[in-house]
């Protein structure tokens, strides 16, 4: 799986190093993602979602369907993995 969040689509960025020589190279900027569950209420089932820090505080501010709702308008959330229970 990509690391990508499936809320706010937040992915991985490059940028410069900070040496003191003459040589320049690149380094890689990750994500804080996770792992998480959740109860859909809505749907009635568990689902386990990878997101960010800042994609957990969003689904905290507008709410767990409201969230899925917008990423996958914006096409952040392709496929939702269900978890039997």
């Amino acid at each position: 799986m990509s690391k990508i969040c499936q809320i706010t689509g937040k992915k991985a960025m490059v940028g410069n190093n900070v040496s003191h020589s003459k040589r320049r190279t690149k380094r890689k900027f990750n994500v804080n993602l996770f792992t998480k569950k959740f109860f859909w209420v809505e749907e009635q089932c568990w689902i386990s979602l990878t997101i960010s820090a800042a994609g957990l505080r969003t689904i905290n501010k507008k709410g767990l369907n409201a969230a899925i709702k917008e990423a996958a308008r914006q096409g952040y959330l392709t496929e939702i993995k269900t978890i039997a229970y």
